[in-house]
């Protein structure tokens, strides 16, 4: 029997058994992932996902007493066979038993369950990683985690170390007393003596001084301001590793909105994969037609815009924004481009220059995404070129949304898997 919570707030109770049944089950937890990912919108890629196997995946034998051996039985009614005759095995889905679709009764229904957005996002990106992966140099450290360092005598109420402040009243009150407390013992031991002589003066000088060292012991404080230790907290500065990703997009007439919506979402799945590995991640959309211009996500995907096409025009924009803000020793730096293959025919060249000059020598990957259904154009043919001399440049063509999935994988898939 398989015991799965399907609590939404499950509160880490049947944390161990979640994450058995999911191990179990991750080949058929993932196929049913990569059938939804393409009628998913990938804006949503973030979130929790409803997740359904085939039950006859997730059953287990099970043993049953039964009559062993051969038997012969005779049953009534038969006028076709005789004994000896072989039965020859039913056209499937003729009976309307089992887990064959019937016109009456109830079926079996597959085992649905919900994952986490973490559990969707590690089970969709698990078999992925950054090509040309490497940290650079800290370019801020922007977070302090505080950690302990020690005691201190000085601090706020709340951070008062009771142990420790007991430990040291304790040590300053044996240290303090024991002197007192050893003269004490030696005063009482001669007043004993002197009681026994009979000698009243000195008798009565004497528990004059135990009475004073008695007092001077009931002065010593039982805690003192000196023994107050607080809990001393230094700021551990945490670096974290910048990346900026690049979108560059043809706006042109050419480009439908249809065409503009399957940029977004393979732009928004490479973001999200990014997030995976950096904490801090910028975003730099720059649209062109036959002109360039640096916009917001708004503009970038549903402003329209009309006319011909000047490729080249985004790489130079790219380039000044690059050196402006964000230089290649600082940033981790991530290109992604979308188009319908449409291009001037002269500018192409000068879009193969910008990319082996100037930029693939300054990004770790930079990835072109052609979306379009007709036969390559001038521009595919320059970009090929490219792909055969530089390892951090991938180039794919997207014809349909459910194209976009895979080609993402094919751009991600681990060095290994190659």
């Amino acid at each position: 029997m398989q015991i799965i919570d399907r609590r939404l707030n499950q509160k880490n109770k049947s944390t161990v058994n979640r994450q058995r049944f999911l191990r179990r089950y991750r080949k058929q937890i993932k196929q049913a992932i990569t059938k939804q990912i393409s009628q998913r919108g990938v804006t949503d890629i973030d979130q929790s996902e409803n997740i359904s196997i085939p039950s006859k995946d997730i059953s287990e034998p099970t043993f049953r007493s039964a009559q062993g051996g051969v038997k012969e039985r005779v049953y009534p009614g038969n006028k076709e066979f005789a004994q000896g005759d072989r039965i020859q095995r039913p056209p499937p889905g003729g009976g309307q038993s089992g887990k064959q679709a019937s016109d009456q009764g109830e079926g079996q229904d597959n085992f649905a369950f919900e994952i986490s957005s973490d559990e969707y996002m590690e089970i969709l990106f698990e078999d992925l990683e950054l090509p040309n992966l490497k940290k650079n140099k800290l370019k801020k450290l922007i977070n302090y985690k505080p950690i302990r360092s020690g005691f201190n005598t000085d601090g706020t109420p709340s951070n008062i170390d009771i142990v420790r402040s007991l430990k040291g009243s304790l040590a300053r009150r044996i240290a303090c007393q024991s002197p007192l407390k050893k003269q004490l013992k030696e005063k009482q031991a001669l007043l004993e003596e002197y009681i026994n002589t009979n000698q009243v003066e000195l008798r009565l000088k004497m528990e004059q001084e135990i009475e004073e060292i008695k007092r001077r012991i009931a002065r010593i404080p039982y805690l003192d301001t000196f023994d107050l230790r607080y809990k001393n907290f230094d700021k551990l500065p945490q670096p974290t590793t910048n990346a900026v990703m690049f979108c560059l997009m043809d706006v042109s007439g050419s480009m439908d909105q249809q065409t503009k919506d399957m940029a977004k979402r393979f732009f928004i799945l490479l973001y999200m994969f990014l997030k995976r590995t950096y904490k801090d991640v910028e975003v730099v959309y720059i649209r062109h037609h036959t002109q360039a211009k640096e916009v917001d996500e708004e503009e970038f995907f549903y402003s329209q815009e009309t006319g011909g096409t000047i490729v080249s025009s985004a790489l130079k924009l790219m380039v000044e924004v690059m050196n402006e803000r964000y230089p290649a020793d600082d940033w981790n730096i991530y290109a992604a481009q979308a188009s319908d293959g449409d291009n001037w025919n002269d500018d192409s060249r000068v879009c193969h220059d910008l990319l082996t000059s100037k930029i693939l020598k300054n990004i770790r990957y930079y990835t072109y995404v052609e979306i379009t259904q007709r036969e390559p154009q001038n521009l595919w043919h320059e970009y090929t070129r490219i792909k055969e001399n530089h390892d951090n440049f991938a180039m794919q063509k997207i014809a349909e949304q459910q194209d976009i999935y895979p080609v993402f994988r094919e751009f991600f898939q681990k060095q290994s898997l190659k």
